[in-house]
């Protein structure tokens, strides 16, 4: 039996379907992210999971427990929201407790309660202090020692994150996932940002327009892809179309003839229409002709230098499209106008099957590997 088992989850708003027959299973300790664009149905689908929203159909079941008819004060989750929710008259020390409270614990307990949780997030010394006295990335902790403080099956958080700079974003999300090791409560994650997605999560589930379009462990979505949209919105990619030739040396053919040489991969066929996908930090940059297969001349359109690393934005006429490239800011930056040579190694070639394909073998993709080159 599952941990948690969500089935054919499906939430409709008068004309607009928001989570479309989503199915996924976690398991016990697993730290699951939800990642995709705003109005994806990443949060219905948690608010559904709370129980803060009914579905339409389909079913939610927590250790074996059908919760989806059940008021979300019988579930037994903690929910730590986007704006943390805490309440201004309370101190910390009553936020962290509210759920102990009203569940009718003494108070010494909630005493001994509040004492572990602040010591977990480091806020020793905040009993008295109020949420207005209390930083940004301070409240963030306190809304989740309170979401923890009860011991809950279950915890949800909706973009807990999204309120604060990106150097305070980074530092708690080491913070989170430190506090959810040491915890071992199972957690699900909502946010748009990949970053956050891909470094945090046990497994990423990828969602659009209403429909989860990849569960899986985050590095296995990333370098493999299970639609065109998996693979264009995690990462930095430049797309091209073409066709999947596995005659002779398996490459794919372009519609101005153009190929690139890929590795084939199971439940792919010669013929095939296919997405490629060559990520930003997998294309190569130099002045000079390399050796490789898949090398192409180009010229430099556009720089955007970002300290240490620079985007180039390199038109190649073979290739009929303008490509992307990742290159080290701290050497030579090329100029607007230089012509230089891009390349790729064939295992790094990402492609899924094109838009309209169906089958679950047709969404294989092409292994890469992670990191700059």
């Amino acid at each position: 039996m599952s941990f948690l088992e969500i089935n054919s989850l499906r939430k409709v708003f008068g004309d607009t379907v928001a989570v479309d027959d989503v199915s996924l299973t976690v398991e016990e300790g697993d730290f699951i992210t939800v990642v995709g664009p705003s109005g994806c149905g990443k949060t219905t689908t948690l608010l559904n999971v709370a129980g803060l929203q009914a579905p339409t159909s389909g079913s939610i079941e927590l250790k074996g427990r059908d919760l989806t008819d059940l008021p979300a004060y019988k579930r037994d989750i903690g929910v730590v929201f986007q704006d943390y929710a805490l309440f201004p008259h309370k101190t910390v020390a009553e936020n962290i407790a509210f759920g102990l409270k009203m569940r009718g614990e003494s108070q010494s307990k909630r005493d001994e309660v509040v004492e572990e949780m602040l010591s977990m997030i480091d806020l020793e010394g905040y009993e008295d202090v109020y949420p207005h006295q209390c930083s940004g990335g301070e409240q963030q902790r306190v809304a989740v020692a309170r979401a923890l403080a009860f011991d809950p099956d279950l915890v949800l958080m909706d973009e807990p994150l999204s309120n604060l700079d990106k150097k305070l974003r980074q530092s708690l999300r080491t913070e989170l996932k430190r506090i959810q090791r040491e915890t071992g409560v199972t957690t699900i994650y909502v946010t748009h940002n990949q970053t956050e997605a891909l470094s945090m999560g046990d497994k990423i589930a990828v969602m659009n327009n209403g429909n989860l379009e990849q569960f899986a462990d985050p590095k296995l979505a990333y370098e493999k892809p299970a639609s065109p949209f998996v693979a264009n919105f995690l990462g930095q990619s430049s797309r091209i179309d073409g066709t999947l030739r596995t005659d002779s040396a398996p490459h794919v053919q372009l519609e101005n003839g153009a190929i690139l040489e890929v590795d084939v991969r199971e439940g792919f066929d010669d013929g095939d229409a296919v997405a490629v996908f060559l990520r930003n930090e997998l294309v190569s940059v130099t002045e000079n002709q390399p050796a490789d297969v898949n090398a192409f001349t180009g010229r430099v359109a556009e720089v955007d230098y970002q300290g240490r690393d620079v985007i180039y934005y390199v038109t190649v006429p073979d290739l009929d499209v303008t490509v992307q490239v990742s290159g080290d800011g701290r050497g030579t930056v090329y100029e607007a106008g230089k012509k230089v040579w891009l390349s790729i190694a064939p295992e790094d070639v990402i492609y899924t099957a094109s838009e309209g394909r169906t089958g679950d073998q047709k969404h294989a993709a092409v292994q890469t590997s992670v990191g700059a080159q």
